[in-house]
C-alpha cells in the first residue's frame, strides 16, 4: 500500500472518529488526565493520590460528556474543544495561583485583579515547561483543523433511535450529577477554610462550583450573624485562654507605659535566613545583631498564604485575614477594636507608613478610616529619587522615615512597612548593588539566589535605620518590634531545599510546611536583653501584646499575649502549630515529621489535640463572621 494511501486512510479515520461521540469520551478522557496531572503538581504532590478523588473527578467529566453528547455534531464539538480549553487554563492557573500562594483561586478574588501585578511579576519563575502538556492536545487540534486534516461535519442524519439515545444520555448526565456530583459539592462546606481538603474531599470541579455558590452568598455561609451569639462564644474562648494560658510574669505589665513603640514589618523575611551564612558570610547580619541583643521570638508564623494585607490587617485587628486581602481591602469599612483606635485613646501619636501609592491594596481607603494621626503613603514622602520595583526603597524609606518620627510627640506608636525585599527579589532600581554584600554562588540567577539577595539588601537597610534612629536620639528609649509579613519562597522551592538540606540534611515534609509559615520576629524592650521565647507565636498575638506591655486596655482580640503560655497558633486555613504537634488534615509530630496515631495516644495528648481543633475552628468561625456580617459594628 502506498504512503499516500496509508495517509488518506488514516485521515478517514481521524475525520471518523472527530465527528462521532467517541471523540466527546477521547476529550473526556484527556480532560480527565489533565486534572490528575494537576492534582500531582499541587495537593496531593507529595503523597499519593486517592481513588475517591479519580473517581469524584471522572463523575464531573462524565456529566460534562454527557450534556455535550446531546449536541448536534458542528456545535458539539466545538463546544467540547471550547471546554477542554477553558478547563485546561483554569487548572493552569489554579496551578500557578497554588505554587504562588499555596491555594487555588476564588471567585472572591475577583475584586484583587486590580492589584495582579503582584502575581504577574513572579509568572516567569512559577511557569515551567511541563505546564504545555496543559495545551499540547489543543494545539494539535487545531494544526490539524488548519491544516483541513480534519472536517467538521455541518449536519448529520439522526435516527429516532439516535435522538432517543441522545435524550438518555442528557437524562444520565443530570442524573449523575443530582445524586452524585452535588453530594461532592456539598462536601466543599464542611472544610471552608481549607482548600486542599476541599479538593480532596470534592474535586477541583466541585470545589469551583461550591465557590461560586458560597460567593454569591457569602453572608449565608458564616457562623454567626448575630453579634450577642458570636460575643457569647468569643467570652467563653477568652475565658478558657486566661485560664489556660495568661499566667505571664508581672514584671513585663506595663513595662512599655509612656515609651515610643515602633512595628517594622519586613516584606518576605523568612525565619530561616536567621544566623545562616553563605560562602562565609551572614546573610542578615544587621538583623541576626537586633535579635541577639534584644528578644527573639523564633517561632512566629503568618496568619495566611498570601498578601503583605493579610498580615497588616492580622497585626491590626488581631482577627484572621479572608483569603489575600479581602478583609484589608474589600471589608475596609468595618469597624474593630484596632491597634491604632486603642493606642489613640491612650494619647498616643499614631502613624502608618508605607512607600507605595494608596490605591494598592486600597491602603487609602483603609488607613484614612483608622484612628490615625499621620497617614504616610508614597506621595507623603519628598524623596523618591530611588525606586525599587516600583516602591519607594527601604534605604529612602526609613531615613525619611526617622525624620517623621523625629517630630512627632510622645509617646508615639508608628507602623512602617518596607517593600524592597519583594517578589520577584530581582532589586530592580537599585541604584548601588554593593549594597549586597553576600555572594550567593551556585544560587546566582535562580529566585532563590535573588531572594537572598534581596534579604541581604532589606538587612542593609535595616541597619541604615537602626542608624538613623541612633543619630536622632530615637533608639535607646524606644520599643521596636520587627517581624516579617509572610514566606518569600515556595514551600517547595528546589533551590530552597537544596540549601536547607545543606544546614541540615534530615528535614522531613513538616519541617518543610513550617519552614513556609515561619517569618522573622523580634522586639527590643529598653532594659530587656538576650532573651529567646520558642514557644509558637502569630500575628493576631502582635496587638493584645503590645497593649499589655504599654498597660493600655485592649478590646477584641483573638490572639493572646506572646509572653504568655498559649502553646498553639492557628491559619486561616485550618493549620494548626503547636509546640510538638503539626495539624495538616491529620495530626503530626513536628520533631519525628510522622502522622500522630490518634487511635493509640495518651487520653490526655488526644484531649489537647482536639482541644486544639475545636479552638481552631471556633477563632475562625468568629474572624468570618467579622469580616463578612462585621458584626462588632457600633457594638464595641
Amino acid at each position: 500500500m502506498e504512503r499516500k494511501e496509508v495517509i488518506n486512510k488514516l485521515k478517514k479515520v481521524v475525520n471518523k472518529v472527530v465527528n462521532s461521540f467517541w471523540f466527546v469520551v477521547i476529550i473526556g478522557i484527556i480532560i480527565l488526565l489533565k486534572t490528575i496531572f494537576f492534582y500531582n503538581n499541587t495537593i496531593t504532590a507529595n503523597e499519593q493520590i486517592e481513588n475517591k478523588l479519580i473517581i469524584g473527578t471522572a463523575c464531573f467529566i462524565t456529566v460534562l460528556i454527557c450534556l455535550i453528547c446531546v449536541l448536534p455534531n458542528r456545535p458539539r464539538i466545538i463546544t467540547v474543544l471550547t471546554v477542554n480549553l477553558l478547563i485546561s487554563i483554569l487548572l493552569l492557573s489554579d496551578e500557578l495561583y497554588y505554587s504562588y500562594s499555596n491555594n487555588v483561586l476564588s471567585l472572591a478574588q475577583i475584586t484583587n485583579l486590580q492589584y495582579g501585578e503582584e502575581i504577574i511579576s513572579t509568572l516567569p519563575s512559577l511557569i515551567k515547561i511541563k505546564h504545555i502538556l496543559y495545551f499540547l492536545d489543543i494545539i494539535l487540534i487545531l494544526v490539524l483543523i488548519t491544516l483541513k486534516k480534519v472536517q467538521l461535519i455541518q449536519k448529520e442524519k439522526k435516527t429516532k433511535k439516535q435522538i432517543i439515545g441522545k435524550i438518555l444520555i442528557g437524562v444520565l448526565g443530570i442524573v449523575i450529577f443530582i445524586y452524585i456530583g452535588n453530594d461532592y459539592v456539598q462536601k466543599s462546606k464542611d472544610k471552608s477554610y481549607n482548600k486542599d481538603l476541599q479538593i480532596k474531599d470534592s474535586t477541583i470541579f466541585g470545589y469551583h462550583i461550591y465557590d461560586i455558590e458560597s460567593t454569591l452568598n457569602i453572608k449565608n455561609n458564616v457562623k454567626y450573624s448575630d453579634y450577642n451569639e458570636m460575643i457569647k462564644d468569643y467570652e467563653k474562648l477568652k475565658n478558657d485562654y486566661d485560664v489556660r494560658y495568661n499566667q505571664i510574669e508581672s514584671y513585663y505589665d506595663g513595662i512599655l507605659e509612656g515609651k515610643n513603640i515602633i512595628i517594622l514589618q519586613l516584606e518576605s523575611i523568612q525565619e530561616f535566613v536567621v544566623d545562616k551564612k553563605i560562602n562565609g558570610k551572614e546573610i542578615t547580619p544587621n538583623l541576626n545583631k537586633f535579635l541577639r541583643e534584644n528578644i527573639e521570638f523564633s517561632n512566629m508564623h503568618m496568619q495566611s498564604y498570601s498578601s503583605t494585607a493579610d498580615s497588616e490587617h492580622s497585626t491590626i485587628t488581631s482577627i484572621y485575614p479572608m483569603e489575600n486581602g479581602m478583609s484589608f481591602s474589600k471589608y475596609f469599612a468595618n469597624n474593630y477594636d484596632d491597634l491604632f483606635k486603642m493606642f489613640n485613646n491612650a494619647g498616643y501619636h499614631t502613624s502608618y507608613m508605607h512607600g507605595n501609592y494608596p490605591y494598592f491594596w486600597n491602603r487609602g481607603n483603609v488607613y484614612g478610616r483608622l484612628n490615625l494621626d499621620e497617614l504616610n503613603l508614597k506621595e507623603q514622602f519628598d524623596d523618591v529619587s530611588e525606586e525599587i520595583s516600583g516602591y519607594l526603597s527601604d534605604e529612602l524609606l526609613y531615613k525619611q522615615s526617622v525624620q517623621k518620627l523625629k517630630t512627632y510627640r510622645t509617646p508615639f506608636i508608628s507602623y512602617i512597612v518596607s517593600a524592597s525585599s519583594h517578589t520577584p527579589f530581582n532589586l530592580e532600581g537599585l541604584q548601588d548593588r554593593s549594597k549586597i554584600n553576600i555572594n550567593i554562588g551556585e544560587f546566582k540567577d535562580t529566585f532563590f539566589g535573588n531572594y537572598l539577595e534581596s534579604a541581604n539588601y532589606a538587612d542593609y537597610a535595616f541597619g541604615v535605620f537602626i542608624d538613623e534612629l541612633k543619630k536622632e536620639g530615637l533608639y535607646e528609649d524606644t520599643a521596636i518590634l520587627v517581624f516579617g509579613d509572610h514566606n518569600g519562597v515556595n514551600m517547595y522551592d528546589e533551590k530552597l531545599i537544596e540549601f536547607l538540606n545543606i544546614l541540615d540534611n534530615n528535614l522531613t515534609d513538616i519541617d518543610l510546611k513550617l519552614n513556609y509559615t515561619r517569618v522573622l520576629c523580634g522586639l527590643k524592650i529598653p532594659g530587656l536583653k538576650n532573651l529567646k521565647i520558642e514557644k509558637p507565636v502569630n500575628k493576631l498575638d502582635i496587638k493584645p501584646t503590645l497593649t499589655y506591655l504599654a498597660g493600655i486596655e485592649d478590646g477584641f482580640s483573638l490572639g493572646t499575649n506572646m509572653f504568655g503560655k498559649k502553646d498553639f497558633v492557628c491559619l486561616n486555613n485550618e493549620r494548626i502549630i503547636s509546640s510538638k504537634y503539626y495539624y495538616d488534615e491529620k495530626w503530626y509530630d513536628i520533631y519525628t515529621g510522622k502522622e500522630v496515631d490518634m487511635e493509640n495516644i495518651d487520653k490526655d495528648t488526644k484531649e489537647m489535640l482536639n482541644r486544639y481543633y475545636n479552638d481552631m475552628k471556633m477563632e475562625l468561625d468568629i474572624s468570618n463572621s467579622i469580616s463578612i456580617n462585621n458584626l462588632l459594628k457600633n457594638q464595641l
